[in-house]
């Protein structure tokens, strides 16, 4: 057990990530107050905050005098100065301690191409951004070249896209055919809740219809259909929701449209047809693995050759953009289990592919109950993401997209990878967060960009699927008080 000893909460939520990303298995318990506290710790990291400055000591023993100590002087109001040295202060003892560093640094945020893109936008050079990188934030070199590779493609791609004047639109979709063992998103497997799929049709056709004019000034840029597994729904269900969508939304006018098919196992040709025929340019169909062993114990109910087959009749439908999301760390892997599902990519050859690295959420079934898999856990996941980077140079993939989550496998990364041309606007819009997202449905988190991307403000529906059929009106109410509250701004 670590514990963490402060004069007060600020900067806890900056340090403890750090701390994680160090000891990824340990506990992380935090106090407050000045003298180092007894209980039951391997050692303690303290964090003494000052007007004027601030001390860092890193204690081993309880009765022992600091084995580390980090002391600046910098004014508490230059905040972000302020918190930017606690952070290299702390990684710098941390990385002492453990002999380790790690690959993004004092990065933990989600977006960290995002200051990047906006640096290369202001016209900073590459050459000093990569500075910056390296000596604010201690990225490592692979970890620099990544980013200033995805912010230069983003920026290429935004610039015909006119995103301050425009919006998207995200409609989430909350059923799967099972939940896999890894999912915290709002999902609801049909065995349970195929029943409700009919009211939620129903629910969320209200709540386009009562959505339709509130970004009616801005060129609708993009649609994606989330979840989820959008195509949990029936051919009939999808099709009423896409034609009220097309009642009130100016869908023709949209650059991309992306329907998250994902599970092979809700694919059909019906289905695919119908989306095809509506003008849906973009699918994914997510295998996640191409090991069979690994699609049973997280909870899939289909076979690797369903993927196969779902994306060849994707493919026979006439979709000529297709993306497939890969999982990196999955329960009982190791680095020639992801090679071979590579090799198996490879020979499909989607037009994109997106590579996540296992990130456990505290909603996932793999966190509520992990002693039943303790033991079992990835390997060698730093080597099955050089794997991938193989496999996109081989295969002609260039990233274009890249986030990062807590809690994620050998503190590495996701990233969107893409032949010439069939990138996702979306996921830049919605990472880089460079415009406003309508988000409608369960769970969906509606973003405003306001002052010309100074400010984002959210409204968000309710996740509970019972609570959005109950409270539909009560969603549709606050999403035009939150609108009205800030017209103007955006």
């Amino acid at each position: 057990m670590i514990r963490l000893q402060l004069t007060s909460e600020a900067f806890e939520q900056d340090i403890r990530p750090l701390i994680k990303a160090f000891f990824p298995e340990e506990e992380v318990t935090v106090a407050y107050g000045e003298e180092v506290c007894d209980g039951d710790w391997n050692f303690l990291l303290a964090g003494s905050w000052r007007e004027d400055g601030f001390l860092l000591s890193l204690y081993r023993d309880k009765a022992g005098s600091p084995v580390q100590r980090e002391e600046k002087q910098v004014p508490v109001t230059l905040r972000k100065k302020y918190r930017d040295e606690v952070k290299r202060g702390v990684y710098r003892m941390l990385s002492a301690e453990t002999g380790k560093t790690l690959p993004w640094g004092t990065l933990t945020g989600v977006r960290p191409v995002k200051q990047v893109l906006e640096r290369l936008e202001s016209g900073e050079s590459p050459e000093s951004i990569d500075v910056f990188l390296r000596d604010e934030y201690y990225c490592s070199e692979e970890k620099r070249k990544l980013s200033l590779a995805v912010a230069e493609k983003e920026k290429k791609l935004l610039t015909g896209l006119d995103y301050k004047n425009s919006y998207s639109l995200y409609l989430g979709i909350p059923f799967c055919p099972t939940t896999c063992l890894y999912c915290s998103f709002t999902s609801y497997p049909l065995e349970r809740f195929g029943q409700f799929t009919g009211a939620y049709v129903e629910a969320l056709k209200r709540e386009i219809e009562a959505s339709a004019g509130l970004l009616s000034d801005k060129k609708l840029a993009t649609v994606y259909f989330g979840g989820g597994t959008p195509t949990a729904l029936s051919a009939e269900q999808l099709q009423e929701i896409i034609r009220t969508l097309k009642d009130y939304f100016p869908v023709e006018q949209a650059a991309e449209w992306t329907v998250e098919a994902g599970r092979p196992d809700s694919i059909t040709k019906e289905k695919l047809q119908l989306l095809h025929d509506e003008a849906v340019t973009r699918i994914s169909v997510n295998p996640q693995t191409m090991n069979q062993k690994t699609l049973e114990l997280i909870g899939r109910r289909h076979t690797t050759e369903d993927i196969r087959e779902a994306y060849r009749l994707a493919r026979e439908t006439g979709f000529t953009n297709i993306n497939m999301d890969l999982i990196l760390g999955l329960t009982g892997e190791n680095a020639e289990d992801v090679e071979e599902t590579l090799r198996q990519i490879g020979e499909l050859s989607p037009d994109s592919v997106t590579v996540h690295t296992l990130a456990i959420k505290r909603a996932a079934r793999l966190n509520i109950e992990r002693e039943q898999y303790r033991g079992k856990g990835a390997i060698q996941v730093g080597a099955m993401l050089a794997a991938s980077v193989r496999f996109a140079k081989e295969y002609g993939y260039e990233p274009y997209y890249l986030y990062r989550q807590k809690n994620m496998e050998e503190n590495l990364e996701n990233v969107g990878y893409a032949r010439e041309g069939k990138e996702g606007l979306y996921n830049i819009l919605i990472m880089e967060e460079k415009h406003s997202i309508l988000a409608l449905g369960a769970g969906a988190a509606t973003k405003l960009v306001l002052s010309g991307g100074e400010r984002i403000e959210r409204s968000e529906n309710v996740k509970s699927l019972k609570d959005y059929l109950e409270r539909t009106d009560e969603m549709i109410a606050r999403k035009q008080a939150f609108f009205r509250q800030y017209k103007g701004l955006y």
